[in-house]
């Protein structure tokens, strides 16, 4: 295989088999407020959402995974097929690859699918020169949106990554003014890659003319850590040491989703695992919720070990906003929460409480 399908590759062994993930949930920090006397019917609940200007059946997305090498065809058509049958989200992994006419199918097999939203993905480091690598131009990232069929683009942020990665791209100089170019262009949002996006940094991208932020916190894969096992199986000890440092870096994914509430819509993912974890995002602010690792050994499985796996999350909603009393998503927005353990302590430690007085 050529170097980038053999590290898209790694990835996902990495994902699978490894460690790769902080061990703190700090959703199980949210504690939604108990409703004795509900006086909801939880047949007639009502999950339905509209994400970007797409009606969900329930408010989450199955966020970007893969791409780019001859396994990810299988993983993305059973993501595609799930998200199709029960009326849900999806994204798509990098497309650098596709974009460069590298395993094109594995991504395009998406279209063969009616997902009711798709999102397209391309790499904030790619929107400027890196080193010997030339930047997409605007033509570039319409292929990729194309390739997918997306109604929208996530331009992801992974400096985190790129900084620990042996052939990362490094130089973010630029990428500001990047997406902001896009954004006259494509519909854009801009979503972390696991460590979180700060208050300073969502009031900036406002004005960019983005539809939204996917806040992607600290608490789920840590591609610190993938790429601190690449690094290990290549014999680089400089990288492997500084992935081991910078393992669990980032902000908590609800503190970025507090942190983050600059006006746009915000997608809430970062260690998103089960229904009770999206009806807490859905309460913080959230228009919907969103994981990846969460279905990553079912996507590889089959697409109906993703449809189980999916309709266990909605189940466990239904049941979050019966027992909060809540009739539909609108309600669920509303309703009360206690933020305790180590997500109270970090917005304690930060502005965020003196922010929103």
């Amino acid at each position: 295989m050529t170097p980038i399908k053999e590290r898209k590759a790694d990835h996902i062994d990495i994902c699978l088999n490894e460690r790769i993930e902080p061990g703190y949930c700090y959703w199980d920090d949210i504690r939604l407020m108990h409703n004795a006397l509900p006086e909801v019917n939880a047949d007639e609940i009502d999950m339905s959402a509209e994400v970007f200007g797409k009606k969900l059946d329930f408010p989450f997305i199955v966020t970007a995974i893969t791409g780019g090498f001859p396994g990810a065809e299988k993983i993305n058509g059973n993501i595609a097929e799930a998200c199709s049958e029960l009326r849900i989200g999806m994204g798509v992994g990098s497309e650098r690859a596709g974009a460069a006419g590298i395993e094109q199918r594995s991504y395009s097999v998406v279209k063969e699918y009616d997902v009711p939203l798709v999102i397209g993905n391309i790499g904030a480091p790619q929107l400027v020169p890196q080193r010997s690598k030339d930047r997409f131009s605007p033509e570039d990232v319409g292929r990729a949106k194309d390739l997918v069929g997306a109604d929208i683009m996530a331009v992801h942020l992974n400096f985190l990554q790129e900084v620990i990665q042996p052939e990362g791209d490094t130089n973010a100089k630029g990428c500001f003014d990047g997406i902001r170019e896009l954004a006259r262009t494509y519909p854009i949002i801009v979503k972390e890659t696991g460590a979180g996006i700060s208050w300073e940094v969502a009031s900036r991208l406002k004005g960019t003319g983005i539809l939204g932020i996917d806040i992607a916190g600290m608490g789920g894969t840590s591609f610190s850590a993938v790429e601190l096992y690449r690094a290990m199986a290549a014999g680089d000890m400089q990288r492997t040491n500084m992935g081991e440092s910078f393992f669990d870096w980032g902000i908590p994914s609800p503190v970025s989703l507090l942190e983050a509430d600059v006006g746009l819509p915000r997608i809430a993912s970062g260690g998103i695992l089960d229904g009770i974890h999206v009806a807490s995002s859905i309460a913080m602010g959230a228009c919907c919720a969103g994981a990846a690792h969460a279905v990553l050994r079912e996507a590889t499985e089959s697409s109906g070990a993703v449809i189980e796996k999916l309709t266990l999350i909605r189940e466990e909603l239904r049941a979050a906003m019966l027992l909060t009393g809540s009739a539909n998503i609108r309600q669920l927005s509303s309703a009360r929460y206690v933020i305790l353990g180590q997500t109270k302590e970090w917005l304690e430690g930060t502005e965020w409480t003196q922010k929103n007085i």
